[in-house]
């Protein structure tokens, strides 16, 4: 039955060789009026940067650096979701604020110590979104005062599955308006006035 079959030639790995990972093709250009998926990260063509709530503070910040990300989803053993972290949470007064209380160097903080649980996201629906604009999605993450929305589908057993997520410093980027600041409000403020020009 092999016989038919020629084996195939073995090399070697070349030094520096890299390794193909997922990825989205995002229009480099966005306006307010085209689809809000289009801004969207679909977690089903780009692998989600993840973190444990047991890791240290400052590997999940160079994880962001090293990923280019800026909001990681911190997972359990089981890959459920169990919260997410912002570079904002790590480099913002939250951990500044968990340091003072318990008196503790920064290099003690984990994860768990600044996250924010799962209990307390808000998330956006695949449904609405398909539907949506992308002005849909500023106005929604300028009314919430956030840089981040996850977005959720629904799991086998009826539950939330995350399937995607916007961010703001992507969409100024797509919509071609730079930001100086992640300042949120000053952020949407710069946003719609240079989209007004």
């Amino acid at each position: 039955m092999l016989r038919d079959y020629a084996p195939l030639d073995f090399q070697l790995l070349k030094a520096g060789a890299g390794y193909a990972q997922p990825t989205q093709v995002v229009p480099d250009r966005a306006t307010l009026e085209d689809p809000a998926l289009q801004v969207m990260t679909d977690l089903k063509a780009i692998t989600a940067v993840i973190v444990l709530s047991g890791d240290a503070l400052d590997e999940a910040h160079r994880r962001m650096i090293q990923r280019g990300v800026r909001l990681l989803l911190v997972v359990d053993q089981d890959r459920r979701v169990v919260g997410v972290i912002t570079a904002t949470d790590i480099l913002g007064e939250k951990t500044m604020r968990v340091i003072a209380q318990r008196g503790v160097r920064r290099e003690e903080l984990l994860v768990r110590d600044i996250m924010s649980a799962q209990s307390t996201l808000e998330v956006l629906d695949l449904g609405a979104v398909r539907t949506a604009r992308v002005g849909h999605i500023v106005a929604t993450l300028k009314r919430s005062g956030r840089q981040h929305a996850l977005v959720v589908d629904g799991d086998a057993d009826g539950g939330h599955r995350v399937r995607g997520l916007f961010s703001a410093t992507q969409i100024a980027r797509q919509l071609g308006v730079a930001i100086p600041t992640s300042e949120v409000a000053r952020t949407f403020s710069e946003i719609e006035a240079q989209l007004a020009r």
